[in-house]
């Protein structure tokens, strides 16, 4: 196949996702149905209510991809199906397999399973034809915080992961504690932006470590006796400077693990993908790196989407990998490690 057109499909979790790629990374089109009014009353993703809303818009987004990519014809005009296979939400990731094993089955068309953290790594290679192996990785969004070791497209090594929260889960758990709009990560990025990141001295995490690991959950709890300390004497919360101090911290955490593992591995590339890359502060403090070479997707490729599923099964597949009708999903799907 070669320069063929792939359709992604990514359910993993609460965005629905559809595209259509030619090649490695001309998107044709691409659309993202997020739930983020399903979720907000309940203050997270509710599985069951996730899994519902993609069965709802799925083809209708279908239907639109394929409209905007000018293919009339699905079955002679694709390449190729991919789908996430996981990690993930199971009946999230049901959804979109089985639609996706669907329309190969009616299409006659090769089908190939994606995991949805290489997805995220392909986030960075769809967008910078420049970015070539090897590289570092840091997977970062509400679900995962992981730091890889990119050898080659397909040839994986996990440096480290975090031991608790995820980096997304913890701002997502700050926002909760400070009783900000659902999703909290961005509300904590934007209030963070009139605050003073030296108005609280929070630990960085393993800021003394010489392990190539995460953990948030001391950081989360370092803000959570700070906002009962301020309820509790009756005085104004201070939101946006606790928003401030926080998200200095988490992201000088990242950052040290990155230094460290440039160093340890001798690899200065370092890409960052998921929804974490989108944050302001992080995206800032990356560009001041001037020792390392670095990578930031564009905005709309950090959070879940389907172009990244689409390049990643593209690429899978023209190294030679393939799924067939009897692939299921796998919450827990790890990384292909070679």
């Amino acid at each position: 196949m070669t320069e063929g057109m792939t359709l992604g499909i990514e359910t993993s979790c609460d965005d629905t996702g559809v595209c259509v790629l030619r090649g490695q990374r001309e998107e044709l089109a691409s659309r993202i149905a997020g739930q983020n009014a399903d979720h907000a009353p309940f203050g997270g993703v509710v599985p069951e209510r996730a899994s519902r809303r993609h069965q709802e818009v799925l083809l209708p987004l279908l239907q639109e991809v394929f409209a905007e990519a000018g293919v009339n014809n699905p079955a002679r005009e694709l390449d190729l199906i991919a789908v996430t296979a996981g990690p993930g939400l199971m009946g999230s990731l049901l959804t979109g397999v089985m639609c996706a094993k669907g329309l190969a089955q009616a299409w006659e068309l090769p089908l190939i399973g994606v995991n949805h953290l290489e997805g995220h790594i392909f986030a960075n290679v769809t967008a910078f034809p420049e970015l070539t192996p090897p590289f570092l990785s840091l997977i970062a969004s509400g679900g995962h915080t992981e730091l890889v070791l990119v050898r080659a497209l397909g040839d994986y090594r996990v440096l480290g992961r975090t031991r608790d929260d995820a980096v997304g889960e913890a701002y997502d758990k700050v926002a909760k504690l400070l009783d900000l709009d659902y999703p909290g990560g961005p509300e904590v990025d934007r209030l963070a932006g009139s605050g003073d990141p030296g108005s609280f001295a929070f630990p960085v995490p393993m800021k003394n470590s010489d392990e190539i690991a995460f953990s948030f959950s001391g950081l989360k709890t370092a803000v959570l006796w700070v906002v009962r300390a301020c309820r509790q004497a009756g005085a104004d919360l201070p939101g946006a400077d606790i928003c401030a101090a926080f998200q200095h911290a988490a992201v000088s955490a990242l950052l040290a693990k990155i230094r460290l593992a440039a160093r340890r591995t001798g690899v200065s590339r370092v890409a960052v993908s998921g929804g974490v890359a989108a944050n302001s502060e992080l995206r800032r403090r990356m560009a001041l790196l001037d020792d390392l070479e670095t990578y930031l997707p564009p905005r709309g490729l950090c959070t879940d989407n389907a172009t990244m599923i689409a390049a990643a099964g593209y690429s899978a597949w023209r190294r030679g990998v393939r799924s067939d009708l009897s692939l299921a999903p796998d919450p827990s799907l790890p990384l292909p490690l070679l």
